[in-house]
Order: structure tokens, then C-alpha cells, then sequence
């Protein structure tokens, strides 16, 4: 009676490595048609213009003529091979598939030693390494499986807070690929610096605004009551301010390469903002942005009163807008993904399915899924298995030239 090994069908491992140029698969895969053979499986990386290709194919019965024939293809192409003879296809990978994305300015051979050394340590198994970014940041992401998620973020989030690097985890699903939608703050995370800042200045009080604004952001004030001092303090502002304010908004560095990217694949995005409607509503419609929620200030004869009209957009408003726009666009609250900074972001980042802080206070960095402290948001994109060449390449292709953010060093 035959054993179960002689029932799996025999099998050969073509490794083919050296420098690449066109025709070198080809050639080996014509070598490989003469013999009749099936294609198991195949893998390709190129670094450096140094090819390594790996085929799987059956083996035939006279398997020694096939590499007989497979090296001297190799020779000619003035490639190395190696041909090993075994049984079966690939393992299957394990359960609890996961991607963790690596983001590095730079990224260090020791940080990636002690994240792959981590991953060892919770019985994981890095199964396929793909480079996202080289530019303006380094992002690397692997597939990984054989631990669950939940497990691998906690362990791998210490490991980059002492590398200096940023990490998400996030679980394998279909959400990853369809249709999401980013739900993000806007004051220090979409644009640079807070509006209510600015529109100080023009009421000589922007120090002291700024100040509540500090201490509201890193939690130890109630927001609404902290928002109506600071509102207080506009009274008599112009109207005409909010217009030279806006104007001299300058948006997060990769801020529209995001959004364009992200609606050119169907995806939806909010802005929920503790800031003013006057400001937020003109920015969704520059930006192409779907939904916009914030407070409103009130004017009267062409100046602000110090006073906002109806309920104030708080840390728990933030969240139930996130939940109505999803309810809106009909996606569930795992295919949300929602990005913020300050302690007002928290509880929307916690109710969504993955949650970004973006050079965010420490406590909102402790609370989210994962930290991005690069300056660009774009690099957003990579967390979402999105590459900096696909980015380019749909630019380019509408006649666009992707802006290149200048370097920032670490």
C-alpha cells in the first residue's frame, strides 16, 4: 500500500539568479515547455538589476534530462540556477495572515532586524517582503502570518517606538481592498497649524488662545468649554479675516497626492473638524472632499460675535459623525480608517476600524492602531498596500506630475 508522500506528486524548484535583462524568463520557461511540464507556482524580485526567479513546476518522469537542459539554458544566459527535486506544492500560510508596514527616515538594518526579530518571537513567519516607498520616505511592507494581529501590534509597536520608526499592523481582509472611507481631523493633521490660531491674530490674542489650545489638545481641558473661552476671544473679528485666514492655510505635505489617489479608487473622505465650518466647507470643496462636519461661528453685521451657533462638533461629535457617514456611504465601521492628532480625535479613532495618529500627542499615538510621524501624509497611502510607483504611474498617466516633498531629515 502506498504511503501518503507517494501520492503527493513530485515536483521541481528551478532558482535562477544574475544579472536581468529581457528574454531571461522567457528563455526559461521555453526550456520548460519542452518537457510538457505544469507551472506550480512562481516568484520574482529584481534588486539592483540582480534577478532571482523561483519557478515551481511537476517534475517529469526523466527529471535529470530537464535540468540537464535548465543549466545549459542557464549558461547561456550567463545566469546561475539551481534545480531541486522534492514533493508538493508551497505550504499553505498559516492562519492569522497580517500586513505590517514599515516606514523609516531613514530605515536602518538594525530596525529591521529587530522587527523581523520580534515577529520570530511570537511564532510568526515573514512569508513575502515588498517595497513600497523609497521616496520621501522608505516603506517596506510584509505578509505575514501564523499570529493573530491583536498579538503582533503591541509587541511591534514598543519595537518601533525604540527604533524610531513607524509600524502599523493590520489584519488581512477584503475591507483592505474595497471601498473604505477616511474620516480625518483638520487642524494640525490635514493643514499645517490651527485655524482658530489665525483668526486670533487678528484680535491680538493669538498667544493666549494658543495656549488653551495646547492644553485642550493634550486633554486636560473639557474641549466645549475650552472652545467657547477661545471663541470668546474673536469677538469683533471681521468677517472678511476668515477669508485672508483661509488663504493662508498651507495644507499637510502630500495632503492632495492622498486624497487624489485614494478617489481615483473609489474611496470616500470626511473631514470632522473641532474648528469652523466657514473654513472646513471650503476646503472639502477645493479638495474634493465628500462630507465635511464642524462648528459654526456665528456673524453678525460683518463680524464675529464670540459665540457658536448650535451643538459643538466635541470629541464624542467627531465619533458620531464618523458613524454616520459610514452608515451614508454604506460601509461598515472596520472599512473606516480615521486619522487625527489631539485628544479630540480619540474617540473617532477608536471606533474606527483602523486608527491613524498622525504626528499626534503621546497619548492619541498610545491610543491609536498605528503612528505615522513622517511629515507627509501621503505616506498614509503605503499603510493601504499602495506604492509610490503606482502613485506616479496614475499620475502620470492623467497628465500629472506627482510633487516630490522635500527631504526631511530623521
Amino acid at each position: 500500500m502506498s504511503s501518503q508522500l507517494d501520492d503527493v506528486p513530485k515536483t521541481l524548484l528551478v532558482t535562477l539568479t544574475g544579472k536581468d535583462r529581457p528574454g531571461v524568463t522567457s528563455a526559461m520557461f521555453a526550456a520548460l515547455a519542452a518537457a510538457g511540464v505544469e507551472v506550480v507556482d512562481i516568484e520574482q524580485i529584481v534588486l539592483r538589476r540582480r534577478l532571482v526567479l523561483g519557478i515551481l513546476v511537476t517534475a517529469p518522469r526523466d527529471w535529470k534530462k530537464l535540468r540537464d537542459v535548465i543549466e545549459r539554458t542557464a549558461a547561456d544566459l550567463d545566469m546561475n540556477v539551481e534545480v531541486d527535486r522534492g514533493a508538493g506544492d508551497n505550504r499553505s500560510r498559516a492562519g492569522h495572515r497580517s500586513h505590517i508596514t514599515i516606514i523609516g527616515n531613514p530605515l536602518r538594518a538594525t530596525a529591521m532586524a529587530a522587527i523581523a526579530g520580534r515577529i520570530a518571537d511570537s511564532g510568526a513567519n515573514i512569508d513575502k517582503i515588498e517595497r513600497m516607498a523609497r521616496y520621501p520616505v522608505t516603506a517596506i511592507e510584509l505578509h505575514v502570518s501564523g499570529a493573530p494581529a491583536d498579538t503582533l501590534r503591541p509587541l511591534l509597536a514598543a519595537e518601533a517606538v525604540k527604533q524610531g520608526i513607524d509600524l502599523a499592523v493590520q489584519r488581512d481582509s477584503l475591507h483592505r481592498r474595497g471601498i473604505r472611507l477616511i474620516v480625518m481631523d483638520v487642524d494640525s493633521t490635514l493643514i499645517q497649524g490651527e485655524v482658530i490660531e489665525m483668526i486670533a491674530a487678528h484680535a491680538g490674542q493669538e498667544a493666549e488662545v494658543a495656549r488653551v489650545t495646547e492644553a485642550a489638545m493634550r486633554g486636560e481641558l473639557d474641549f466645549e468649554e475650552s472652545l467657547r473661552e477661545r471663541v470668546a476671544l474673536l469677538e469683533g473679528v471681521p468677517a472678511s479675516a476668515l477669508d485672508e485666514v483661509y488663504d493662508s492655510i498651507e495644507l499637510a505635505p502630500g495632503a492632495r497626492t492622498m486624497v487624489r489617489t485614494l478617489r481615483r479608487l473609489g474611496y470616500r473622505f470626511a473631514i470632522v473638524s473641532g474648528g469652523f465650518s466657514q473654513i472646513t466647507d471650503r476646503l472639502a470643496a477645493d479638495l474634493g472632499i465628500h462630507f465635511a462636519r464642524a462648528n459654526e461661528l456665528e456673524i453678525v453685521d460683518g463680524l464675529l460675535t464670540g459665540r457658536i451657533l448650535g451643538d459643538v462638533v466635541d470629541r464624542a461629535g467627531k465619533a458620531v459623525a464618523l458613524r454616520e457617514f459610514a452608515d451614508e456611504v454604506g460601509v461598515p465601521l472596520d472599512a473606516v480608517i480615521a486619522i487625527g492628532d489631539g485628544a479630540n480625535d480619540l474617540d473617532m479613532i477608536n471606533a474606527a476600524g483602523l486608527g491613524i495618529a498622525y504626528n499626534a500627542k503621546p497619548m492619541v499615538r498610545d491610543a491609536a492602531d498605528t503612528a505615522v510621524n513622517v511629515p507627509y501624509l501621503d505616506a498614509i497611502l503605503y499603510l493601504l498596500g499602495i506604492s509610490r510607483e503606482q502613485i506616479e504611474d496614475a499620475d502620470a498617466a492623467a497628465g500629472f506630475v506627482t510633487p516630490a516633498p522635500p527631504l526631511v531629515a530623521d
